[in-house]
């Protein structure tokens, strides 16, 4: 049964509080990155998968295992390299010679959240290890299948400056992370802040604030949250307009998109925009919310032609003349 609007509302501001402890308690180890921690809480509430870009050094490792402590979830990391099997992920079946039967040896895959460490280091047949688990939350081993512990989410880290011995993500694996976001270096009182932190002080303990019951109360409470049809219609034009730009009247752009975005990042666009609705304490969605995070949404998924190249456009240019050409409703 659909709660009405201003129920849904109150139960969203009465969860504020539990937001911000939750914030709080990441702060208390991770200083500034701001964004980046928001970032984790959208895809984490709404079900999806980040890739991070961002140059070594940047506390990303930190960042989910400071996560996983407060959302008391389980945390691996992998280190991918040239020679990694795709067992080596997912696991695979031991005969045992004892009594002349296989059984399953699971990989490091199963886990609650999966940090894939230079994941574009790894071999295609490796990345595409990744594709079962991140879309159906399921591994399947010979003729067994395993269903993944709720919550199951990956965060894939690259290194945007070291490409030699790198090979690119395919694009079926890349439309599967929800958000690609890009950290930067902290500002220098960050800085000042982090160099204190790590060599003066010691770290404080973190408090287990959450746990998967709660998550999943807080998805059933975000797939709620109200917005309008003529928004979800303006957030479907956005994604349209990457595929075919002359129809909405954005000419300028044709000549450098050779593919636009996939359906899936209309729902992740959805998604995403209800969480942040959720974490400004609101339960609607207004269209800041889809400007918010549309970035994040679509900079991975625009396959540039030659021709962008050549004219020095980047994604990035091309989601904010989308923005800009697509009328409000």
């Amino acid at each position: 049964m659909e709660l009405p609007f201003e129920e849904i509302d109150k139960k969203v501001k009465e969860k504020s509080g539990e937001i911000d402890s939750i914030v709080s308690e990441i702060k208390k180890v991770i200083i500034g990155q701001d964004y980046f921690i928001r970032r984790i809480l959208i895809a984490l509430l709404s079900g999806g998968h980040i890739l991070v870009e961002g140059v070594p050094g940047l506390a990303k490792t930190l960042m989910i295992k400071t996560v996983g402590k407060v959302f008391d979830l389980k945390f691996k990391r992998i280190q991918f390299t040239p020679d990694l099997l795709p067992s080596d992920l997912i696991g695979t079946i031991v005969f045992n010679p004892k009594d002349a039967t296989f059984s399953p040896k699971k990989g490091p895959i199963f886990t609650n959240l999966l940090l894939a460490d230079e994941i574009n280091r790894a071999p295609a047949k490796v990345q595409s290890a990744l594709l079962e688990a991140m879309e159906e939350k399921q591994v399947t081993l010979d003729e067994y299948t395993f269903q993944l512990p709720f919550p199951f989410m990956v965060m894939a880290t690259q290194n945007p400056i070291e490409y030699e011995g790198t090979y690119p993500l395919p694009e079926a694996e890349l439309d599967r992370f929800m958000m690609k976001i890009k950290i930067k270096y902290p500002l220098r009182n960050e800085e000042i802040a982090i160099v204190k932190r790590f060599t003066e002080d010691s770290l404080p303990p973190l408090a287990k604030l959450v746990d998967s019951k709660k998550i999943e109360e807080y998805r059933a409470l975000i797939d709620k949250i109200y917005i309008d049809s003529r928004l979800r219609e303006y957030l479907v034009d956005i994604i349209r307009a990457t595929r075919e730009p002359d129809k909405y009247g954005i000419n300028e752009i044709k000549s450098y998109i050779e593919y636009g975005a996939s359906p899936r990042a209309s729902i992740y666009l959805l998604l995403a925009s209800k969480a942040n609705a959720f974490l400004e304490e609101r339960g609607f969605v207004i269209p800041e919310d889809i400007k918010e995070v549309v970035h994040d949404i679509l900079r991975h998924r625009i396959i540039l032609s030659y021709s962008a190249e050549a004219d020095n456009i980047d994604s990035e240019s091309i989601i904010s003349s989308i923005i800009r050409k697509i009328p409000l409703p």
